[in-house]
């Protein structure tokens, strides 16, 4: 019985599932890779650590599944910005897509293409996590790497690279970087030049399904996976775990909780909401479309508040457990990255809302859970 591969380049971590044609699943690994923050607002990672990440787990995998494997997936976190040069060495460290630094460039490119044009081609104001403002942003602030461009991939994209040696996206992922004209499901013209970008510098765009191109002779051997298998465009992270939970017709939404917070709505036409609080953007089914809401950090709130007291989680929820819902008036507000929905703002700030002397650690836990 044949096998597939899913990868997903978070941004925590690398994992791999193997499943069969029963929908079992046959082997799963994970794998972890820092975060860095050089400045406030700011986070990058580097992208090698991506890809030995990924060698990891598709390694570990293909210690149980070998043979069987008869394609790969990929998914992963979105609208990061990957700066490769003639020789796809990355020229710096990737830009992520909870960096709050473009906040300058977003209002330049509101400003170049207008507002209400910009929703109408791409779905989405110009927000500082997406990767058009980072590209405006290299070229003001680091103009000698900006001058040595000669690719820019997304982060799974940058893994499909060295997987398959292709430049290639899909749809769903794209439609992330403010620079995809979401009707036409290809990149824009109008807004690539108004920003002076060259369309040569991005990637193909495939829908989710299609074959991206073929595992490359030396990472099939390396990793122990079969020589030629196909690698599929697959889709960003949230478009992916719609997929993998239904969320493919009308009528349906789901909830998904990981560094960030997203309700996820499939939409069989594109759609935007005016006031650009809610995402629109090209789903992984092909031709299918979805709107988004996100809050920033989500599981990124308590990810940092458990590094802030030290211990585990499972303390930490033992701990939340003894307080009653509502944390006696205690609030926590989870823009510690800024935020998007309901409130888009890149200079939101989190904050404990209440704090009385009668509060403890474990009130200001089972906060940060409930905000």
């Amino acid at each position: 019985m044949s096998v597939l591969v899913g990868l997903d380049v978070g941004t925590g971590g690398a994992r791999a599932v193997a499943i069969d044609e029963s929908g079992e699943i046959v082997a799963e690994a994970s794998s972890e890779y820092p975060l860095h923050s050089p400045r406030p607002g700011w986070t990058e990672q580097d992208p090698a650590d991506w890809w030995e990440g990924a060698k990891g787990v598709l390694e570990q995998v293909a210690t149980e599944a070998g043979e069987r494997v008869a394609g790969i997936g990929l998914t992963g976190q979105m609208h990061g910005s990957v700066f490769l040069d003639a020789s796809d060495e990355a020229i710096r460290p990737a830009l992520l897509w909870n960096d709050q630094r473009t906040h300058r460039q977003c209002e330049q490119i509101t400003s170049a293409i207008g507002e209400g044009r910009l929703i109408s081609i791409a779905g989405n104001p110009a927000l500082t996590g997406f990767q058009a403002p980072k590209i405006v942003w290299l070229r003001e602030e680091e103009p000698d790497n900006f001058g040595r461009i000669s690719h820019v991939l997304l982060p799974k994209d940058y893994v499909r690279l060295q997987l398959t040696g292709e430049y290639a996206t899909d749809a769903s992922d794209a439609a992330g970087t403010l620079l995809f004209d979401m009707q036409a499901r290809d990149w824009s013209g109008q807004i690539l030049d108004a920003l002076e970008i060259p369309q040569g510098w991005m990637p193909e765009v495939y829908e989710g399904p299609e074959s991206t191109g073929v595992l490359r002779e030396s990472v099939a051997e390396e990793l122990g996976l079969p020589q030629g298998i196909p690698v599929a465009a697959g889709g960003g992270d949230n478009a992916a775990a719609a997929v993998g939970t239904g969320i493919v017709g009308p009528g349906l939404v789901n909830s998904s909780v990981g560094t960030s917070g997203v309700l996820f709505a499939h939409a069989s036409e594109f759609n935007p909401d005016p006031s650009g609080r809610l995402h629109a953007f090209c789903h992984a089914v092909p031709g299918a479309y979805h709107l988004m809401g996100v809050t920033l950090s989500a599981g990124g709130s308590l990810s940092w508040w458990r590094e802030t007291l030290g211990g585990d989680y499972d303390e930490l929820v033992e701990a939340a457990s003894g307080v009653r819902p509502g944390s006696e008036g205690l609030i926590f507000l989870p823009y510690l990255s800024g935020e998007r929905t309901p409130h888009l703002d890149p200079r939101a700030r989190g904050a404990f809302f209440g704090l009385t002397a009668r509060h403890g650690a474990r009130h200001m836990t089972r906060a940060v859970m409930e905000g």
